[in-house]
């Protein structure tokens, strides 16, 4: 018997090099050789992961870089200094980045936005949505279950008194967040932006009214009183031209509703 053992552990032995040769040569010879500028790529980018750039992380998408398929400037992270660092390594155009910053357009917490029902379920902004569109009367705001808390890869953003708010310094622009939100309520705004909509409500003011005691209600005031035109009202509810603003504020010191933010 001992003899049988011996002879099955040998026949083991013998297979497991055979494989083990097999694999090194199969290795060899399907062997890739990475870039070596990627190691260099992969220092300036932050290394995140946020999958905001479109790509499924950082390696992706200093694969895509390298092999031409991507610019240097999809890493909003990673700034303009880091744009300009990738294309100077790979010997390409520079292109700027704009620094952009998420913003939740909604105020309506606790003490502002009235409630069709007592929610009791899944502590989740989808799952809530899902029935009757919300437990908020307002359709169009915020949940604050924290969906997109969970989606942010530098936790920049929290919740307060039921609605996210947004940690300026932390957020890194990659947009995850938006696509976490089942309400639509967050929006990228360049980072250097003087004046916000903190509201999202597209009904009439009538309707606006009995939602939320802070909501936008269509009034056109800001509209008639921007001396640049940079505000206006779409789907009842006030947006800015980001590219005419000049951050003077004369808007939001006319909102009757106070709903319109200065840095």
């Amino acid at each position: 018997m001992l003899i049988d053992v011996l002879k099955a552990f040998l026949a083991l032995g013998i297979m497991g090099l055979i494989f083990g040769v097999a694999l090194s040569i199969a290795g060899n010879v399907f062997y890739v050789q990475e870039d070596k500028r990627k190691e260099k790529v992969l220092a300036i980018l932050p290394g995140a992961n946020c999958g905001g750039c479109g790509y499924a992380g950082c390696s992706n998408y200093a694969d895509a870089v390298i092999a031409g398929e991507a610019p240097c400037n999809k890493c909003l992270a990673a700034k303009s200094e880091g744009a300009a660092a990738i294309a100077e390594l790979l010997g390409v155009d520079s292109v700027s980045v704009k620094p952009m910053v998420a913003h939740i357009r909604c105020h309506g917490s606790h003490e502002f936005a009235n409630k069709k029902y007592i929610y009791y379920g899944m502590n989740d902004c989808l799952a809530a949505s899902r029935l009757l569109g919300g437990y908020m009367t307002c359709q169009y705001g915020c949940l604050g279950f924290g969906n997109c808390v969970k989606k942010c890869p530098e936790n920049a953003i929290s919740i307060r008194n039921g609605v996210a708010v947004v940690d300026r310094d932390a957020c890194i622009g990659c947009g995850l967040c938006l696509k976490a939100c089942p309400k639509g309520v967050i929006e990228l705004i360049p980072f250097d932006g003087a004046v916000f909509v903190d509201c999202s409500n597209k009904d009439r003011g009538s309707r606006t009214r009995e939602a939320c005691n802070i909501g936008c209600i269509g009034c056109k005031i800001c509209e008639k009183s921007c001396p640049e035109g940079a505000i206006h009202l779409e789907g009842n509810v006030s947006l800015i031209d980001y590219e005419k603003c000049t951050g003077c504020g004369i808007c939001a010191q006319n909102c009757p509703r106070k709903i319109i933010e200065l840095n």
